[in-house]
């Protein structure tokens, strides 16, 4: 039953589309209680929620590339029992320290910022709350919604139906953008494949069929340098470009009018991808699971040390996409949004779109437009409400005209307070729901249980009965 409950919580969140139900499936899945329970609760949520990763490597890799996927479910799978052993039984408890999990999920020696409940509200109308209380909030109101539902208090999870599905307004653009899409494969490119050479093509083809962009992106580390040509093809048009920089570091530069303007290092480099934690360690091992792989020689990056947005633009790299905290930083004083990616590691799944998802609640909180180019797709534009308002289809070169707008960073309410206010209220509710009279999980009178309850009340018979068995067996005796 955990595992079950754990994939269908999976199925409320992107690219599924059952957003709106999150609060009564929540409502489920606080009454558990255990490491087991926690256990297979999240095999079952994680099991569904990142199939794509050992699936993709799988594809890529062979057999041996299931490996990290299925060790980074089954680790975060341990978490989730680590989660219901401390908190499982006080439902109070367990939703403060849920939304406290997510945030330091973050945080970890090896972070992974995924599966956050808020996401759930990323196709709804719900979603325009994160410009006050960010995705952690989001997630903070879907689980108070599903305490309300526990106490048969459905409306609550009515009303974030209702609002799930309330329409949101389309700003008007002003300007158009061209992101290029060059549908590199990563290993072909590390084998020598001539990148430069397509997306200078591309561009060159893209601005003579609309030469009124007054923008370029091109994906992470798109080339590692910038070709002959590139200023011609441009004139006086800007360029945002991935690429490489000394230490080896993963960077996002401004170039125009000719040369180099700024520079961005990316700072949250992806764990076990671009550093491998304990290397001085386990070097060994790194070195043979590598090999297996067919990707010898890999070296940790070095991360950026400033946060620095390239004048107006706050640019940012691929995985940073996914931390809130990051992307605020890099958006105060901004007026752009821009996300250079590469997704062509997440193979045919829907990882793309998860990631894509993610970054759509970034321009939300920020209140910005958003340009995302990504090597393989999908790239996008997004507007401050998290609305699409163009993108590429996955897996092919392309060239978007993107619209956007320019806006002004650090005006919404999650820009200037950031997620101190909702940790601050989540830390509350454990600590509440720790100390508060009947904090365990008790049946309802008369054997009735509500949403989670119905189980609990059935275990609780079941010892009762297996403790009375002995006694009745003496008195027969």
């Amino acid at each position: 039953m955990p595992a079950l409950l754990g994939a269908l919580l999976a199925l409320a969140l992107p690219p599924f589309p059952l957003g709106f139900s999150l609060p009564f499936m929540l409502a489920a899945v606080l009454g558990g209680r255990g490491f087991r329970y926690g256990l297979f609760l999240g095999l079952g949520f994680w099991g569904v929620h990142l199939a794509w990763l050992p699936a993709s490597f799988f594809a890529r890799f062979g057999p041996f590339g299931l490996l990290p996927g299925v060790l980074l479910i089954l680790t975060l799978a341990f978490l989730f029992g680590f989660l219901f052993a401390l908190f499982g039984g006080r439902p109070l408890a367990l939703a403060g320290a849920w939304v406290l999990f997510e945030f330091l999920l973050a945080y970890l020696p090896w972070p992974f910022p995924w599966g956050y409940l808020g996401y759930a509200a990323t196709d709804g109308g719900l979603r325009v709350l994160a410009a006050w209380v960010g995705v952690n909030g989001l997630s903070l109101l879907a689980l108070l919604s599903a305490l309300a539902v526990r106490q048969r208090r459905y409306a609550a999870g009515l009303l974030w139906a209702l609002l799930w599905f309330f329409p949101l307004p389309t700003p008007a653009p002003e300007r158009t953008a061209l992101l290029v899409q060059a549908a590199i494969d990563p290993l072909e490119k590390s084998r020598g494949a001539d990148a430069a050479a397509r997306y200078l093509r591309l561009t060159e083809a893209g601005l003579a069929e609309h030469p009124g962009a007054r923008l370029v992106v091109w994906p992470e580390t798109a080339v590692p340098r910038l070709p002959w040509g590139t200023a011609a093809a441009l004139g006086e048009r800007a360029l945002i470009y991935g690429t490489w920089g000394p230490g080896p570091r993963n960077e996002v530069r401004l170039f125009a009018s000719g040369r180099d303007r700024a520079v961005y290092a990316k700072r949250r480099l992806v764990p076990f991808g671009e550093y491998f934690p304990g290397r001085a360690w386990l070097g060994p091992l790194y070195d043979a699971v590598l090999a297996r792989l067919g990707l010898s020689g890999l070296v940790d990056l070095v991360p950026g040390e400033r946060v620095r947005p390239l004048g107006p633009y706050a640019a940012f790299v691929c995985y940073e996409a996914d931390f809130p905290g990051e992307v605020r930083r890099l958006a105060k004083g901004a007026h752009l949004l821009v996300n250079v990616s590469n997704d062509g590691w997440f193979g045919t799944g829907y990882g793309r779109r998860q990631h894509l998802m993610m970054s759509r609640m970034r321009a939300v909180e920020n209140g910005l437009w958003l340009l995302r180019a990504a090597n393989d797709g999908i790239s996008a534009s997004v507007d401050p409400y998290g609305n699409v308002r163009a993108r590429t289809p996955e897996g092919v070169p392309a060239v978007l005209t993107a619209p956007y707008a320019l806006g002004e960073g650090g005006k919404t309410l999650f820009a200037k307070t950031g997620e101190l206010p909702v940790l601050g209220a989540a830390y509350l509710l454990t600590i509440l729901g720790l100390l508060g009279s009947g904090a365990k999980t008790a049946p309802p009178p008369g054997g009735r249980a509500g949403p989670g309850g119905s189980w609990e009340a059935a275990a609780r018979r079941r010892r009762i009965a297996a403790r009375a068995r002995p006694r009745e067996g003496r008195r027969r005796g």
